[in-house]
Formats: structure tokens, C-alpha cells, sequence
């Protein structure tokens, strides 16, 4: 089968396949008509998130039998397309659930503790110990919104601070154990003292936190998305801080963000953008959640099993 790797992967994946009998070509230098030609006779794509694949693109690859992505998010190929052209679609979100379960626990912990603006004071020879303590997680409820592998990663990385976690899934249920309480979004919105993102991007969760999302919060919240940045109304957010109903805000993905991933749009006379650079209740890291050297081979094995086992199994 020829395999084509549109962007860089951890290399595990392309040795197993071509151990496998696979012929692996590396198309991840290659850009718009000059990736194009090289589909024709492409039967495997291998992506990350710089190309959107869509109808038109995939049109070019007749020959295409599945797409498989290195990452968790599937919202930059056309999956309709995808269906009733008979592609087969792989995703690999076990391989950096452990990734962002802790660094949402990580952004968590940080807010809560002040541990960034101690860390400036401290460094400017100021040593306020009254300003700059914390708050304890242990026995705080913790929503936790769409529980897939990424906010079941997250709810087991808070097993032993003595929370509540509360889960809401629109599409599962049936996951409530002894440390987790399937719950209604009404019970998280209601109860919860922290509230975690972790559902894809769909024309459905487009701005799912928005204001009447956070009006409906009983309780002043630490809030968490480490999923996708749309999924949140930063202005909303904002003015949430600014009335309290939000006490922190820990944000790994911003709305303001390429469809690529790879950076932020030019945002530079974006009002709020700059509000949001401002305001120093947000804690803003660069969608690096799910990138950790382990992960970064986990991601590829997991492609790999999948993609291998669908081959014997005569899937693909």
C-alpha cells in the first residue's frame, strides 16, 4: 500500500509499516499544487493538522482507502466524504490522554496557588506571602464536560487530590465509578467549583461556553479548555472574570488560533485579544497540552496498531 505522510510523525509508524510491506513517502515539505500531484496514487494519508482535507483537496486521491491522524481532533478532514467515498478514519487520542489529563491538572494547580505571580514578585524582590497564597483543590466538585478519553484521562489524574468529580457526556453514559458521578450538565453547572473542556469541535460545541453557559454557573469557577479553542467566547469569558462568576481561567487553545493549529491569526488590533493578554486571571499556554516527548511516539505507535490490525483483519 502506498502511505503518504503529509506531515511529520514520530517515525515508529512509518518503520512498522514499511516493515509491514508498506511504501512510506514523507510529503510533509510539500505545499499546495506540488502536494497535490503527489496524491494520485496515494492509498493512506498521514496527518497532523496543517492541511485541511477537505472534498476538493481529496478529490486528487482516487485511490485513497483511510486517513490517519496523529492527534485526537478529526474537524480538518471532510468526514462526510470520507463516508461515501468508503475512506476508513484513525485517530489516536490514547496517545496524549496522559499528556492533557496533566496539564490540565498542571494549569489547575497553578491558578489555583498564584504560582505565576509569585514567581514574578519574587523575582522583582517582592515577597508577599499573605497575597500570594492559595487555595486547596481537595474538596472542590470538578465538572468535567464530554468524557472521552481526554476528560477521562483528566478525572484520573484528580483521583487522590479528594474532589468530587461530576461528568457530563451528551453521547455516552453508563461511566459513573466510585470516583466519577455521571451528571446532567445541569448538576455540573450547578455544583461544580471547576469546569474542564474536553470535547471536540463540532458545528454543535461552537462556542458551547458562552454567556449563558457561564450565567448558568451557581458558584465562582476555575475554568479549564485544553480541547479546541472555539469551544469557548473568550469576550464571554472575560466578562465573566470581570463580574467574578469566573475566578481563573487556564486556556491551552484559543479561538483566535489557525484552522493549521500552528499559530494564532493576525489578531493585532483585536480588542479581545487584548483584553485577554491582559487580564492576569488567564493562564494561556500555547495548544501544547497533548505535546509531550511521550506522547509524541505514543501518538504514532497507536496509528500504527490500528492501522495494522485493520490489515489483517482484511478492513483496509
Amino acid at each position: 500500500m502506498k502511505i503518504n505522510f503529509v506531515d511529520s510523525v514520530h517515525p515508529v509508524l512509518s518503520t512498522r509499516l514499511t516493515v509491514a510491506g508498506h511504501t512510506c513517502e514523507d510529503l510533509s515539505e510539500r505545499h499546495g499544487k506540488e502536494l497535490i500531484q503527489q496524491l494520485h496514487d496515494s492509498e493512506g494519508l498521514v496527518v497532523r493538522s496543517r492541511v485541511m482535507l477537505d472534498e476538493k483537496l481529496l478529490k486528487h486521491a482516487p485511490k485513497l482507502r483511510f486517513i490517519a491522524r496523529a492527534g485526537a481532533g478529526m474537524e480538518n478532514i471532510d468526514r462526510a466524504y470520507c463516508g461515501s467515498h468508503g475512506i476508513r478514519l484513525y485517530n489516536s487520542p490514547e496517545g496524549n490522554r496522559d499528556a492533557v489529563g496533566e496539564h490540565a491538572v498542571g494549569l489547575l494547580l497553578t491558578l489555583m496557588n498564584n504560582f505565576c505571580k509569585a514567581d514574578r514578585e519574587v523575582r522583582q524582590g517582592i515577597w508577599d506571602r499573605v497575597g500570594n497564597s492559595g487555595r486547596e483543590l481537595g474538596g472542590s466538585t470538578v465538572g468535567i464536560i464530554g468524557f472521552g478519553q481526554m476528560g477521562t484521562a483528566f478525572a484520573q489524574k484528580l483521583q487522590g487530590f479528594g474532589v468530587r468529580i461530576l461528568a457530563h457526556d451528551k453521547y455516552r453514559d453508563g461511566f459513573s465509578n466510585e470516583a466519577v458521578k455521571e451528571s446532567t450538565l445541569e448538576e455540573v453547572l450547578e455544583e461544580s467549583d471547576v469546569i474542564s473542556l474536553h470535547l471536540p469541535l463540532t458545528p454543535e460545541t461552537d462556542h458551547y461556553a458562552d454567556a449563558a453557559f457561564l450565567a448558568r454557573c451557581k458558584k465562582p469557577i476555575w475554568f479549564l479548555n485544553t480541547a479546541r479553542g472555539p469551544l469557548v467566547d473568550t469576550a464571554a469569558l472575560l466578562d465573566a472574570i470581570d463580574a467574578g462568576r469566573v475566578m481563573g481561567a487556564g486556556l491551552d487553545v484559543l479561538e483566535f488560533e489557525e484552522r493549521s493549529l500552528l499559530g494564532l491569526r493576525d489578531q493585532t488590533s483585536d480588542p479581545t485579544l487584548a483584553r485577554l493578554y491582559a487580564n492576569d486571571k488567564v493562564l494561556l499556554t500555547p495548544h501544547v497540552a497533548g505535546v509531550t516527548k511521550e506522547s509524541y511516539f505514543k501518538l504514532a505507535n497507536v496509528l500504527a496498531d490500528k492501522i495494522l490490525q485493520d490489515i489483517a483483519d482484511g478492513k483496509l
